[in-house]
């Protein structure tokens, strides 16, 4: 696998001369934050070495190589799934390169179902803590130690000097936030109503399908990390409807300046 991440980079590097600090994974119908930034190369995946390939029609599948901020950014335009029927090293095999490309700090979006019965339609939730509920773990297997340790520590999974700064950035654009703990499952199926109700009573206050593995991994490298979600739909009891993803994408897009905004403001404030 190093050799495999290291041939990843050393082709990266062959195409680009950004050095990022920042590195930032978009979420289903959250693209948008690629326009604010300045870019100066693009990858496809499909042309790096090791690297999987999007499946998803609502993730393009690129790399973005840019600024942002005055930082040097690294964007996925685009991420992966287990429920794409990749393993789980592969679904975080980007965030391994990425640290390897020099990022100092990871920035994850995603769209989610909303379980905490105060939460509406279009919420913005700042991740605070997260449930990992999938049935594999990205740091089972060999641990390499020039990437971490065997048992990381896991009691700040999310940054809180970034959760309190994007909290101020919100604030002061009246933009109206909520922190949260957001549990992680398979999918692609959307949960049952009793699904949503057992995510809710072990102390989730939203649900989706993807972040998780991502956290663990850069947490496992010691990169810290800010994650954000657009509640797209609730899994509240009374207020539970069929939800498709162009539903989904509907709200997201619909959300995304105000996500954008946060984000793009808290990396140029770092």
């Amino acid at each position: 696998m190093l050799t495999q991440f290291k041939e990843s980079v050393s082709f990266i590097q062959s195409k680009t001369s950004v050095q990022p600090t920042i590195g930032i994974i978009l979420g289903t119908g959250l693209g948008g934050l690629v326009k604010e930034i300045n870019v100066i190369d693009e990858i496809e995946y499909k042309d790096i070495p090791h690297f999987p390939v999007s499946t998803v029609e609502s993730h393009s599948g690129k790399l973005i190589f840019g600024e942002l901020g005055g930082k040097k950014v690294v964007a996925m335009q685009g991420r992966f799934h287990f429920y794409e029927g990749y393993d789980m090293k592969q679904v975080t095999y980007p965030v391994r390169v990425m640290k390897l490309l020099g990022i100092e700090r990871l920035f994850v979006s995603n769209a989610s179902g909303g379980v905490n019965p105060d939460f509406e339609v279009g919420e913005i939730m700042i991740q605070n803590d997260h449930i990992n509920l999938f049935p594999a773990h990205p740091l089972i297997g060999k641990n390499f130690d020039e990437l971490g340790p065997r048992f990381p520590d896991m009691s700040d999974p999310y940054d809180t000097e970034m959760i309190k700064l994007a909290q101020t950035i919100a604030a002061e654009n009246n933009i109206k936030v909520s922190v949260g703990t957001y549990a992680g499952l398979t999918g692609p199926t959307l949960e049952t109503p009793a699904e949503y109700g057992y995510v809710r009573a072990i102390g989730a206050d939203a649900v989706g399908m993807s972040t998780v593995p991502e956290i663990i991994v850069a947490r496992h490298m010691d990169i810290p990390c800010f994650a954000i979600s657009i509640i797209t739909d609730l899994g509240v009891p009374g207020k539970i409807h069929k939800v498709s993803l162009a539903d989904v994408i509907a709200v997201a897009t619909r959300q995304e300046p105000k996500m954008t905004l946060i984000m793009s403001q808290l990396i140029s404030r770092l």
